[in-house]
């Protein structure tokens, strides 16, 4: 009880900055870990010329070499720390909001229930993709043009000037940002759950502060958590990721979210909307217990 309500009177600005730079480091952790998986995921569901991942894998090397699995690095690399600095950031406000309003209600209960821990988890994905939106739809373009002399963007600066010509900001920058939201909120609610269960369970169980938690099982169920937030949103990520490689004007298949998701299960079927699962559950596990970890670690070294 004294240690929530010393948090809650703590500088709101002090806290708050220090919940965006340990999401940051988080941020530029998930990159470098998880970008060579999310180009095979995403040319896997935007387009059907590779047989399975390792498949993927293996064109893309041979056509276009090593550094292609980086192709697109230095938007989400910017952006994606961002991202995840605005996820923890909006998360640990939304559950310091819980925690102020649980107190009123019942002082000697401040702690949150795990469907508030969702509802934070949802807020900070909803907030989160008013930037992630944008920036990956831009990664989406870079990751799916073609190689060499005919491709159609010369670096980000270039594909988000092109976006933004097409039919203005939100329509052309902005393509696909109504799923976005719908995933962003399933899949940070999901993520933050997750872990903040496995880790209560474990204080509980092993009867320690939160603390004293090792970075290993920190990792561990980071990686756990990564794995539900796939598997509860990923049929959103495939209709985004179709709407964000569409084409422009005549060429565009898809008028809009419901649009791309009749075609794709008339087309496909149920099949249609987990095409690539298989290495974006391969990446979640290392690439979200290393932003659990660092960001869990950057914060015991600033508090």
């Amino acid at each position: 009880m004294a240690d929530v309500a010393a948090e809650l009177e703590e500088a709101g600005l002090a806290r708050t900055l220090k919940d965006l730079f340990a999401g940051a480091a988080g941020g530029v952790a998930q990159v470098l870990l998880g970008q060579p998986f999310d180009i095979v995921k995403v040319r896997l569901q935007t387009t059907t010329q590779y047989a399975n991942a390792l498949d993927a894998a293996k064109t893309i090397y041979a056509k276009e070499g090593p550094l292609a699995f980086y192709k697109g690095t230095l938007t989400p690399l910017v952006g994606i720390g961002a991202c995840v600095s605005v996820q923890f950031g909006a998360f640990h406000e939304a559950r310091r909001r819980f925690e102020a309003y649980n107190i009123s209600k019942s002082p000697l209960n401040p702690g949150l229930s795990y469907a508030q821990y969702y509802y934070a988890g949802a807020f900070a994905g909803v907030a989160n993709s008013v930037i992630s939106g944008p920036i990956e739809h831009v990664r989406i373009r870079l990751q799916t043009q073609p190689h060499g002399a005919n491709r159609l963007y010369n670096g980000p600066i270039d594909c988000l000037r092109k976006l933004s010509a097409h039919e203005g900001v939100l329509k052309g920058l902005y393509r696909g940002e109504a799923v976005t939201i719908l995933r962003e909120a399933q899949a940070y609610g999901l993520w933050f759950l997750t872990f903040e269960y496995l880790m209560n369970a474990d204080a509980a169980r092993n009867n320690v502060a939160r603390k004293e938690i090792p970075s290993w099982k920190i990792a561990f169920y980071g990686g756990l958590a990564g794995e539900a937030l796939w598997l509860g949103s990923y049929p959103f990520d495939v209709v985004k990721s179709k709407m964000q490689s569409d084409g422009f004007g005549a060429a565009q298949r898809y008028a809009g979210m419901n649009d791309c998701f009749a075609k794709t299960w008339r087309a496909e079927g149920l099949r249609g909307f987990w095409k690539g699962i298989g290495p974006t559950l391969l990446r979640a596990m290392p690439v979200s217990a290393g932003t659990f970890a660092v960001v869990e670690m950057t914060m015991r070294a600033i508090t």
